[in-house]
């Protein structure tokens, strides 16, 4: 990803707000492209490449979770930072739950924004590199990273980008304490409550796709972590 005058899709309604954002976020060197509702954005984005993309969750026409999901479904990488009024737990692990990068509520500091920006372009490059592999043996899956499958004899079952990065770590890391900030840390690149929730959420999903090999299990270490307990072969 270039470094030199990244482009950020801004779907944001109230007007006032997205004007200041664009000319703050271009004042730090950004290139932001900003529409005043869901289903703009959504064309903007068919249409354009973008690095990252700041969506607001109350918009008229397509709300943010549902361009989110769209967006999730045509381009699974794609930096996602939820901006709400609301700060109702529920809609932030829902945003989690679709795989957002981060989330702010307003009213917030535009310098928060700025390094929350910073702080996920940051990361991106550390999850592909760090914590991917091609294709790896869990047990009796085949799972395969790249392509986002988990294969057990003749089923294969396709997984989210999210999931594959959280099983990818839990392999890399297989019968040792894993500890839960240090997974957040390394995936989301923080330690957060709402976070920590949408991570046992995923954890709980995991579990299921490898019950068909009773010999795996990701155990929790309470107050600690997780072991992802694979035999030795």
């Amino acid at each position: 990803m270039s470094k030199e005058r990244l482009k950020i899709l801004l779907a944001e309604d109230d007007l006032n707000l997205g004007v200041l954002l664009v000319d703050y976020l271009e004042t730090e060197g950004f290139d932001v492209k900003l529409c005043k509702d869901g289903e703009l954005a959504l064309k903007a984005f068919e249409s354009n490449s973008f690095d990252l993309c700041l969506l607001d969750v109350m918009m008229p026409k397509l709300d943010g979770f549902a361009l989110a999901e769209t967006m999730r479904a045509k381009d699974k990488k794609i930096p996602i930072i939820f901006i709400t009024a609301r700060s109702l737990k529920e809609d932030k692990l829902k945003g989690y739950d679709l795989g957002a990068d981060d989330y702010i509520t307003k009213p917030f500091d535009e310098e928060e924004l700025l390094w929350k920006i910073k702080a996920v372009i940051r990361r991106i490059p550390e999850n592909t590199v760090e914590h991917k592999t091609e294709i790896i043996t869990i047990g009796n899956y085949i799972f395969d990273c790249t392509n986002q499958s988990l294969t057990i004899g003749d089923k294969t079952k396709r997984i989210t980008e999210k999931e594959c990065e959280i099983l990818n770590y839990l392999s890399a890391h297989r019968n040792k304490v894993i500890k839960r900030e240090d997974l957040l840390k390394d995936l989301w690149g923080e330690n957060d409550y709402f976070l920590g929730r949408s991570l046992d959420v995923f954890i709980t999903k995991i579990r299921k796709y490898l019950k068909e090999d009773p010999d795996l299990s990701i155990e929790n270490v309470f107050g600690v972590g997780f072991i992802f307990n694979v035999p030795m072969k």
